[in-house]
């Protein structure tokens, strides 16, 4: 990874450290939730809807009961019997920088409760109507196939534009046709009469469809009752807002839930929410009083994972006759499945629809919509790929059909530096960014002048050539409160880090000492962070929206710098100096009039490690916007339709860099993840029957590494002002620009025979129809 910044004066701050957890998770040390077994323990099993949409008119029990092995069978009725609560997912984003959703005509928002298992009716198919317990995994499988539920079908549907309107079938009888929220966004009389005065107006749909995260460990958990209360070890985004949600559900008070939250094995958004299997089995270990485990198959984890993207969008762009935007109109339709879980998604892409152009005025009508599907969440960059899809690829439509260069009119747009900070028109405030700079530094790496050869390479090989470029800007902000409780133990010369948030893969054990060892004045190695167990982490937003790393850092940088205030005041007698001649560098209290020293460790001995002890409490309100542009080549075989990717060079845009090596892993992920749903990746639902066609990896079109060349990558620091560190968010940049750049390098290759458009995933068939629809259009 290139840096095209000025070198830091920081130490540990910038560095490429390789991360400490690699050597354990890649020595088999990983601890994952379904490591972990108790004595005594029992197993559950859900039974899951077949139907997409039917009445629950009874459960039969009393075959399963009979089984050898089983000690339970629960269902909605128990559910209700017990006072169970609905999960509290609170869906609504709340920060005082996210814009206000709200329902039809400005009302309430209708979520949808969500029972930890229903009692009147199915809503999408693989929801669980009933738990079985047992004492193997086999007799307790095999019990759930014995259990009878009698259903009455009722008529369903999948597709959120087909949902719309009173003659769709209701998922929920609150809300007929279907509209949850309908929201108007921006000035829209400016917007019209700006388009009334356009010299061009450039008009594109889209559908930008459903995928699952996939995460490498499908979600596990296992429930211990213990004296006082309970013990949950499960996987997720952060055990401290798990916690609180099944607390609710359940009852319980804070002292009698402990949510144990080790290694994580993929998330992507997919983890951030409690499923309803977390609550239950710490129901069931209540019930019985003893350890009760359940772990997903792969073939349950596409059923019933929360899935993400699913939105219908129809964009409009406004230009002046050389090339100026003046207005944008768009309309966003959220397949928000059975029920809300999260409406991130529609929210932070309706915030951005006008990426990192200046566009005077807009106006975006945001709707989100309930069908019998799976409930859709934040998914890694939240909306922000699905707008940038279609706002980059509508720019490139304008380019052909205007008759400008497609860079051209980009660069004629963007933002300047100079705007910064810069509020959009639906009322984002952009902290920093040099847009223009991260696509020259692109183009450059692209080598953009040397295309036409390798063009016409291609050519002579019998391939199609296509480039695509695409530019963005994201929005990271998250649950703002973060806390950092700092302990020294001099006897093991460690200094102790407790933080709230939740890795799954993105190294924090090694960014985050990174930033405590930077100020403390210690290697990196003599700080240890300790994360993901509510007996120890009390407060704290866990990982999602690019929040981490941020949201850390800086609470980190504040705690530490009480301590050094703390340390000060403790090293003074000891020194015989006063506070105010006490500096602290490399580790060591000097006094400057005498230049006695004492160490961070010798102190804590001399005074106790508890004098030093500090519980640091942060709230983050401020929004950041990561940015970046990204150029792709592929070539297309005509024959066969296969696209191979040539080139991909990714500059991003992520603030301050505390590890550019995890931020470049964190890049090659996303970039992947991206071009995942651009080119293979589908939730197929089928139409007539409701049924859910991607049930295992045969069926869902997962990215392999020899699909990839080697990326190029690069780092264009703006830091951000909004922060002492600066740091933005380099979780998601390889994401959210990955659908438009694979799609526009493919309709790139294609336009010379006539396609200007195609439908996301671009699999090789898809491609080769694509061809085939041409040449017969083309033929006299």
């Amino acid at each position: 990874m290139k840096n095209e910044q000025e070198p830091t004066p920081y130490r540990h701050i910038g560095k490429p450290l390789r991360r400490k957890e690699d050597h354990r998770l890649l020595t088999g040390q990983g601890e994952f939730s379904d490591d972990f077994n108790a004595p005594n323990q029992v197993y559950a099993a859900f039974v899951r809807s077949p139907y997409p949409h039917a009445d629950i008119i009874r459960i039969d029990k009393s075959a399963a009961l009979q089984l050898p092995g089983v000690l339970a069978v629960l269902d909605g009725a128990d559910v209700l019997a017990d006072g169970l609560n609905p999960i509290p997912h609170n869906p609504i984003p709340s920060t005082k920088n996210d814009i206000r959703l709200t329902g039809p005509d400005g009302g309430d928002i209708f979520i949808g409760p969500h029972l930890p298992l229903p009692t009147d009716k199915v809503r999408h198919v693989g929801e669980a109507v009933a738990m079985v317990v047992a004492e193997t995994r086999h007799q307790v499988l095999d019990a759930v196939e014995a259990v009878d539920v009698t259903y009455r079908e009722l008529p369903h549907e999948h597709d959120s534009r087909r949902a719309l309107g009173a003659r769709a079938p209701a998922v929920w009888d609150e809300v007929p046709g279907n509209v949850t929220v309908d929201t108007t966004f921006g000035d829209v009389a400016a917007t019209d009469a700006a388009f009334t005065n356009a010299t061009h107006v450039v008009r594109m749909e889209f559908h930008i469809d459903r995928v699952t995260g996939v995460p490498l460990e499908p979600r596990a958990a296992l429930a211990l009752p213990d004296a006082g209360g309970f013990t949950l070890y499960a996987g997720s985004g952060g055990a401290v807002r798990q916690k609180r949600e099944m607390l609710s559900v359940l009852g319980l008070e804070a002292r009698q839930l402990r949510v144990i939250s080790k290694d994580v094995g993929g998330n992507f958004g997919t983890r951030n929410r409690v499923y309803v299997e977390f609550p239950l089995v710490l129901w069931a270990a209540r019930r019985l009083g003893r350890p009760v485990k359940f772990t997903a198959s792969r073939s349950e984890a596409f059923l019933s994972d929360y899935q993400g993207r699913d939105l219908a969008t129809t964009v409009e762009l406004a230009l002046d006759g050389d090339g100026t935007f003046l207005a944008l109109r768009a309309d966003n339709i959220s397949n928000v499945g059975a029920r809300i879980v999260s409406l991130s998604p529609l929210g932070k892409g309706t915030a951005l629809v006008t990426g990192p152009y200046h566009i005077p005025t807009a106006s975006v009508r945001a709707r989100a919509v309930f069908t019998n599907t799976m409930p859709t969440q934040a998914y890694r960059s939240s909306g922000r790929p699905e707008v940038t899809f279609a706002l980059e690829r509508l720019i490139d439509e304008a380019a052909n059909r205007c008759g400008f260069d497609a860079v051209d009119l980009r660069r004629k747009n963007l933002i300047a530096a100079s705007a910064m900070p810069y509020r959009n028109p639906i009322g984002a405030l952009y902290d920093s960014g040099e847009y223009e700079k991260s696509m020259d530094i692109a183009m450059r790496m692209a080598d953009w002048d040397g295309f036409a050869a390798r063009q016409a390479d291609a050519a002579g090989r019998g391939k199609l050539l296509g480039r695509g470029l695409a530019n963005y800007v994201e929005s990271s902000t998250g649950a703002p409160r973060e806390r950092a409780v700092i302990s020294i133990h001099p006897d093991k010369a460690i200094v102790d880090v407790v933080i709230g948030t939740q890795p799954s893969g993105q190294g924090h054990e090694t960014s985050f000492a990174q930033v405590a060892a930077e100020y403390l004045g210690l290697p990196a190695d003599q700080v240890n962070i300790v994360l993901g167990d509510t007996k120890r982490v009390h407060v704290g937003g866990g990982s999602h929206s690019g929040r981490s790393m941020r949201m850390a850092g800086t609470v980190i940088a504040l705690a530490v710098e009480e301590l050094i205030d703390k340390g000060r005041t403790a090293a003074a007698p000891l020194l015989d100096a006063v506070v105010e001649h006490i500096d602290f560098t490399d580790g060591l209290f000097r006094a400057t009039e005498s230049n006695r020293t004492i160490d961070l460790f010798d102190l804590a001995r001399e005074v106790g490690p508890e004098t030093l002890g500090v519980v640091r409490d942060n709230d983050f309100n401020d929004q950041v916007f990561p940015n970046g542009c990204h150029v792709c080549e592929i070539e297309v075989d005509p024959e066969t339709g296969v696209p191979t990717i040539t080139r991909h060079v990714a500059v991003d845009d992520v603030g301050r860099a505390i590890n550019p090596l995890i931020v470049d892993g964190q890049t090659h992920g996303g970039i992947v993840q991206g071009v995942g749903q651009a080119l293979w990746e589908l939730c197929v639902t089928d139409p007539e029957s409701g049924q859910p066609l991607a049930g295992s990896f045969m069926d869902y079109g997962m990215p392999r590494a020899d699909a990839f060349p080697m990326f190029e990558t690069a780092l264009n620091e703006v830091p951000s002002p909004t922060n002492p560190l600066g740091i933005k968010a380099g979780g998601e940049g390889g994401t959210t620009p990955a659908l438009a750049v694979i799609t526009s390098a493919i309709v790139d290759a294609l336009r010379p025979l006539g396609v200007s458009d195609i439908k996301m995933p671009a699999t090789s068939h898809t491609i080769w129809k694509a061809i085939q629809a041409a040449k017969e259009t083309n033929t006299p």
